[in-house]
């Protein structure tokens, strides 16, 4: 969903799109009759700190933070999470019924339309789940809807597919929709807040390629323009029909390559919101910003992933090495020095905004996720040593101070080893160029993956990242164990013996260690006078909508 990498195997992180542009970086003019919108560059307009998306703005298709939030306020779908509890609430779902877990029927509220006039029926929910599920289409987040029957026909593993449908989806009527799971899946209603469940509109298919100049959505908002590189103008749709309205006339969401800049124009008052506080600004926020600065736990994990489609790294005894790079990690200094109390030490894969009884099990990653020198370098040795006796970490750099936390960890591994070339960083210098590089499989060893959850479930900490074949597994780590703990977990209907059996799935990733996790990331944001009823919902995302301009 967060400069992060977002993104599945039954679903999708971080995680969480850049638009198509043109010759001249223009992308995006509203298409005429997109609906009542205020323009975005008036004295009402929110002003925000933004990074360029990695992909177009496709439902389906986008799977990290930066197009996320956008997505998030130009679509809804049929459930929508609390922006304070991240609880799963019915949105364009009147209501999801099943006898079994496994069957749901689900019935569309009357009254919604998109942006340009269209309603929205079971139908669009339908053809946009059927696209997005399709392999000719290419959508990053097509295994979202793996769990739907007929997936394997419209999405082979190989070769093409032998259907254009998922059979799992029949509808019946304009507002009655049915689904088959191929397996029973308790907590799948839950997932359907995700943006790869919004519907879409008629349009989207009678033109794709002027859709995605011109995105039409059922969302508070409408896209105005983006230019790449510079800056997406939001207007507030005056006809959106939900509840939640936007209270202002509309964001401004501003591309900054370096954090530090934007927070340096917030204190100028020529920027309203930066929701990522730069870690060499955080000994001075309070002061800087006093109640106007926000640190706040989110569904944040930060990792380092391995790439184990390289053969390096995936060979026997490797997961010494693995284990031991993650005792080599100084978690508590580092988080201690440079974040100061906006992180905390990771000691599992989920997040403790999950709390106990949602899946979150402080210390599950034991010893390995403990700093511990003598150990590190033992299992190290054991394990074959480093590949070619050295490691890298990747990360972009323009956004989240990574360069810092990157030395700060091959500084720690050096000094753990005791030889000060062991690691080394290798930065990209945009978040899209290391998302592509990512993407394409052109890691050869360790490189960052921060989540951002979708929905607060212990499942989509897990399932999206670890899971055979899962859209947001860019490790491509493969354990068939791991695999089958998650289904029983899935299709488990007491909530305790699901959470039970995901923890017994996490203990083969502190055995096998694909991913290293780091540390729990807060939400953190600060803004300027001009505005108030600012706050950021538990995926760390600030609610725009909500937002007032003074």
């Amino acid at each position: 969903m967060r400069g992060g990498t977002r993104t599945r195997a039954r679903t999708r992180s971080w995680v969480r799109a850049g638009l198509a542009v043109g010759a001249a970086g223009a992308a995006l003019v509203c298409a005429a009759g997109c609906g009542g919108g205020g323009s975005a560059t008036g004295s009402g307009t929110v002003r925000s700190s933004w990074g360029d998306p990695q992909s177009p703005l496709e439902p389906a298709n986008t799977n990290e933070v930066q197009g996320g939030k956008v997505l998030a306020m130009i679509f809804r779908g049929l459930k929508h999470y609390d922006p304070k509890t991240g609880e799963a609430r019915n949105m364009l779902a009147e209501k999801i019924e099943s006898p079994d877990q496994q069957n749901f029927t689900i019935t569309v509220k009357d009254g919604w339309t998109f942006s340009n006039g269209e309603e929205v029926t079971a139908k669009s929910f339908v053809d946009a789940w059927n696209y997005a599920a399709l392999s000719d289409n290419k959508q990053k987040n097509a295994p979202f809807f793996q769990d739907i029957d007929g997936y394997g026909k419209v999405h082979p593993a190989s070769g093409s597919p032998t259907a254009k449908t998922l059979s799992g989806l029949v509808v019946k009527d304009e507002h009655t929709f049915t689904v088959k799971l191929r397996t029973k899946f308790s907590t799948w209603p839950d997932t359907l807040g995700y943006a790869a469940f919004a519907p879409l509109p008629r349009a989207f298919f009678d033109d794709r390629a002027a859709w995605l100049k011109r995105p039409v959505g059922n969302g508070p908002y409408l896209v105005d323009s983006y230019t790449k590189g510079s800056q997406m103008l939001l207007s507030k749709w005056n006809d959106y029909p939900g509840e939640d309205k936007a209270r202002n006339s509309g964001v401004e969401l501003r591309v900054y390559t370096d954090n530090n800049t934007a927070y340096t124009d917030l204190q100028a008052g020529n920027l309203d919101l930066v929701d990522d506080i730069p870690s060499a600004q955080l000994k001075n926020v309070r002061t800087d910003l006093g109640d106007r600065y926000i640190n706040q736990p989110a569904g944040i994990i930060q990792t380092v992933v391995f790439p184990m489609y390289d053969a390096t790294w995936s060979k026997a005894g490797m997961e010494k090495v693995r284990r031991g790079l993650s005792m080599a990690i100084n978690r508590d200094q580092i988080t201690e020095q440079i974040y100061r109390r906006t992180r905390t030490p990771a000691t599992d894969w989920t997040s403790p905004v999950l709390g106990e009884k949602g899946g979150y099990k402080a210390g599950l990653c034991g010893a390995v996720c403990t700093y511990d020198p003598g150990q590190a370098k033992r299992l190290i040795q054991e394990g074959g040593g480093l590949p070619g006796g050295r490691v890298t970490i990747t990360s972009n750099v323009d956004t989240g101070s990574h360069r810092v936390w990157m030395d700060a960890v091959c500084n720690s591994i050096n000094n753990a080893l005791g030889d000060d070339k062991a690691c080394t960083v290798n930065p990209v210098g945009t978040f899209a160029d290391f998302r592509n590089q990512v993407t394409e499989q052109r890691m050869t060893s360790m490189f960052r993956s921060g989540w951002q959850m979708d929905y607060p479930l212990v499942q989509n900490f897990l399932q999206p990242l670890y899971y055979t074949g899962a859209s947001s597994n860019f490790g491509k780590f493969s354990d068939a164990q791991f695999d089958k703990l998650v289904d029983e977990a899935n299709a488990e209907s007491d909530t305790a013996k699901a959470v039970a059996t995901f923890q017994e799935a996490e203990k083969i990733l502190a055995e096998q260690m694909p991913a290293i996790p780091l540390w729990y990331q807060n939400g953190s944001a600060g803004y300027s006078e001009n505005i108030a009823d600012v706050e950021l919902n538990p995926f760390s995302v600030p609610v725009y909508e909500r937002i007032t301009v003074k």
